[in-house]
């Protein structure tokens, strides 16, 4: 990576950034003019991600380092791109473009600054993914939650209002125990870099360590908040069915960048060394109970935004599992569970709002009523009895159904496929060749049970909403609304048939991310861009 291309690095935090301050300037009234200027701004974050991936699954070497203000790490502040960054930007991107075009429909226009505060959690959410250094972290943690705040709460209404205080009470929490944490491993560490982190943790005295780990647990505790991990996922499935449908769409991503951040954290951090496999049982044995947990969850919600809020943990139950066990077959299979329940969810939570449209509250209330109690009808039945399913019911039927068969991880779509990578290489049958432990067992019988769970709910609510509708309306859909849900939902199917190339760019991943020293190597290497003189500005200005 050289020249105009090093740059492209700095581009997905810079774009969404100079467009929220831009879209100021705009009166509320020219929703038009902003909603352009917003969604040309997500298109250049997809352009611009689908060629960092490129370049960084290219055969070059890792130089994916740019230094801000042109000063060597540890001192400056340093954004770093690698295959697992380049995937993140990607994914939320794509998310964010099938979000934004949903919203254009008519969830843009119910609140004051909807666009600003979307590409300002762009913003957080993309300079997450770059950071190399902890404290800028939290500056973009910071960023992504004071947009969230807003998103959750636009629209108004009761329940919105309510489960919005609950979240930010919640994530105002996490960001004091982030700050905390930050405070115990500076005190000890002495620096904030990652890479600069990583390369002095096996120098630090016992006794010190014991206050770094510390810090890193209070650390860990704020991003397993963000990941949903029981018992401190109880506000997520409560919030995301709240929001609005858009916004829940690109809150899929959220939780996922707990995700990233812990991989992130203990790949590099305590990957090796004295402080090897710091926390892998917490996020074992955290990640089976919130597996189980969401798995409960699914099989009692009733309603199709709780369904949807607890698929959420029970795929970062799976997630936070994979990550305990820490075994490189394994998490590759998850990395592509990550990308397709991500996109599954994603679409499923704007597919909700269309199909629920049609349908009256008091009617759905009914409806459950008589499934588990009957009706006195039901033994006379007469001719002609049925629903017939007109085209928008049968668009929506079906992708209903495909969100079903990802959810369950049925054949042939990728959430399948994702799975089968997992089991097989837990159970033996993958790249690891060990036989299963008894521990191996359970979790793979867990991961069977939370797919039947999701079947049996997403039949359950299928059959409900399609098949025995009381009131039997079809919603008014608009080509804005469905294309999105058709386009994430297709964005599986293209993994699904590109699942070869997309398990050789997670197994290079994971790699990768096993060799720690290559990213702390390519950081702490970082020379600063010379002047036109021959002289680095760093140099001039020590002289």
């Amino acid at each position: 990576m050289s020249g105009w291309t090093h740059h492209l690095i700095i581009a997905p935090i810079l774009v969404p950034l100079v467009v929220a301050a831009l879209l100021l300037f705009f009166d509320e009234r020219q929703r038009v003019v902003k909603a352009m200027i917003s969604l040309a701004s997500t298109l250049i974050l997809v352009a611009v991600s689908l060629a960092l991936l490129r370049i960084e699954s290219g055969p070059n070497d890792f130089d994916g380092v740019y230094l801000l203000g042109n000063w060597a790490a540890p001192f400056g502040i340093v954004l770093v791109l690698d295959a697992l960054s380049a995937l993140m930007l990607l994914l939320a991107a794509l998310l964010s473009v099938a979000a934004l075009v949903f919203s254009l429909a008519r969830w843009h226009a119910v609140g004051a600054h909807f666009h600003t505060m979307f590409q300002l959690l762009l913003v957080g959410l993309n300079g997450a993914f770059l950071t190399g250094d902890l404290f800028n972290l939290f500056v973009f943690f910071e960023v992504m939650l004071a947009a969230s705040y807003g998103l959750l709460l636009h629209g108004s209404g009761p329940l919105r209002v309510k489960a919005g205080m609950h979240y930010i009470a919640v994530n105002l929490a996490a960001a004091l125990l982030f700050l905390i944490g930050v405070s115990l491993i500076y005190g000890t560490a002495g620096t904030l870099n990652m890479a600069d982190l990583a390369a002095r943790i096996p120098d630090i005295e016992p006794d010190r360590r014991m206050l770094m780990e510390a810090g890193a647990g209070v650390l860990g505790i704020a991003f397993l908040i963000k990941a949903g991990m029981w018992p401190l996922c109880f506000w997520l499935p409560t919030a995301y069915s709240a929001a609005s449908a858009p916004v829940a769409g690109i809150f899929a991503i959220m939780s996922k960048l707990g995700i990233y951040i812990i991989l992130r954290l203990t790949m590099l951090l305590f990957g090796e060394g004295p402080s090897a496999g710091f926390g892998a049982d917490v996020l074992l044995y955290g990640g089976i109970a919130t597996l189980i947990f969401g798995t409960v969850g699914v099989l009692a919600s009733q309603a199709l935004g709780r369904l949807a809020g607890f698929s959420v943990l029970v795929s970062s139950g799976t997630l936070l599992m994979v990550l305990g066990i820490n075994d490189g077959a394994i998490s590759s299979g998850a990395l592509l569970y990550l990308v397709s329940s991500t996109l599954t969810i994603s679409a499923f939570f704007m597919l909700i709002e269309l199909v629920e449209r049609g349908q009256d509250a008091g009617a759905i209330v009914l409806a459950v009523t008589m499934e588990a109690y009957g009706d006195a009808d039901d033994d006379e039945p007469e001719e002609g009895d049925g629903v017939t399913m007109p085209g928008t019911m049968a668009i929506l039927g079906i992708c209903f159904a495909a969100c079903g068969i990802l959810l369950s991880g049925l054949p042939p779509l990728s959430g399948f496929i994702a799975k089968f990578a997992m089991l097989s290489a837990m159970m033996g049958t993958g790249a690891i060749g060990v036989p299963p432990t008894a521990a191996v067992w359970v979790l793979v019988t867990l991961v069977i049970l939370s797919g039947i769970a999701a079947l049996i709910s997403m039949t359950r609510a299928g059959i409900r909403t399609f098949w025995s509708s009381l009131e039997g309306t079809v919603p008014r859909v608009l080509v804005i609304e469905i294309v999105p849900v058709m386009f994430l939902l297709f964005l599986t199917l293209a993994l699904t048939v590109q699942a070869g190339p997309a398990m050789q760019y997670m197994d290079t991943t994971i790699r990768s991310l096993s060799n720690p020293r290559i990213y702390i190597d390519a950081v702490r290497n970082a020379a600063p861009v010379a002047d036109y003189d021959g002289v680095s500005s760093t140099n001039a200005g020590s002289k």
